[in-house]
């Protein structure tokens, strides 16, 4: 599959697009945040 054709979503916290890892193949429907930092700071907005 093509990095273009990738599933993406929005960050709740930095609001900044992400697209589809290879770690998140099991878990895609629960992912909310890009990285680890906007999960820690998910309180702060």
């Amino acid at each position: 599959m093509k990095k273009q054709h990738l599933p993406t979503k929005i960050c709740l916290v930095c609001e900044l697009p992400f697209t589809w890892r290879k770690k998140w193949e099991k878990n895609w429907e629960e992912v909310k945040y890009c990285g680890e930092r906007c999960r820690r700071n998910k309180n702060s907005s």
